[in-house]
């Protein structure tokens, strides 16, 4: 069974906007999870432009699913915050400073050593990890020589390509997660996944383990109301 982890960024991105604490971040993490969500995603970053550290020391203390934590581990900051509260998921994501969103993978050969060490640290506390990767098959592997427990495939271009050719869109994720099965991985997507495209792309991958979810979630929150759409997704990824 895919599970569904819903990423909160946005609910925080809408708080800061106007300052105080309307909408109450934490309360509705709380209502996710009540919601039938599986887990809660953030994604910190050193801006603090919607997460803020705060944030995830007071969301530690009331996720009673998975927490999973993304970010760049090439940040110290983001290191000793994710050592401190040990989640159980730790998503490596190449971002820069300033980028508005995750636009790559990794390219885990060149940077092998650098994960390797994340990696190995991680274990270290106990926490599980996945790497952004691209469904390109050779960084696939290079991640599996990183010893990280799962990698999440950047799923942007199927949702571009989808509305044009689902089947060719589909195609380098499908090789992607083959070649991750037989080196035994951990499956997990996410970017751009929607109501649209989500059930197809479960039905095509069927070692899914996890999908990460926030933009579009939240945006159709705005339309169907925030249970109502968790319940939505859930049924996309539960489609035959």
């Amino acid at each position: 069974m895919t599970r569904l982890s819903v990423n909160i960024n946005k609910i925080a991105t809408l708080r800061n906007a106007r300052g105080g604490n309307t909408p109450d971040l934490i309360q509705a993490a709380k209502d996710i999870e009540r919601f039938g969500a599986d887990g809660i995603t953030i994604h910190p970053r050193p801006d603090e432009r919607h997460i803020r550290y705060t944030d995830v020391y007071a969301l530690k203390e009331v996720i009673k699913t998975e927490f999973n934590i993304e970010g760049n581990p090439g940040e110290a900051k983001f290191m000793q915050l994710v050592s401190a509260i040990q989640p159980a998921q730790v998503t490596l994501v190449p971002d820069t400073t300033g980028q508005l969103t995750s636009d790559h993978g990794w390219d885990t050969h060149k940077h092998r050593d650098f994960l390797q060490d994340t990696v190995s640290l991680l274990h270290s506390l106990g926490i599980r990890v996945s790497i952004f990767v691209d469904p390109v098959l050779k960084m696939v592997e290079g991640a599996k020589a990183t010893g990280t427990d799962r990698i999440e495939l950047y799923t942007e271009s199927y949702a571009d390509q989808f509305s044009q050719n689902k089947s060719n869109a589909i195609a380098p994720f499908i090789a992607a997660a083959q070649k991750a099965d037989e080196l035994n991985l951990g499956l997990n997507a996410g970017h751009d996944l929607s109501l649209h495209n989500l059930s197809y792309f479960k039905q095509q991958i069927p070692n899914l383990l996890e999908v990460s979810i926030g933009h579009a979630l939240i945006s159709d929150a705005l339309y169907f109301g925030l249970e109502n759409t968790v319940q939505l997704y859930k049924r996309q990824l539960h489609a035959q």
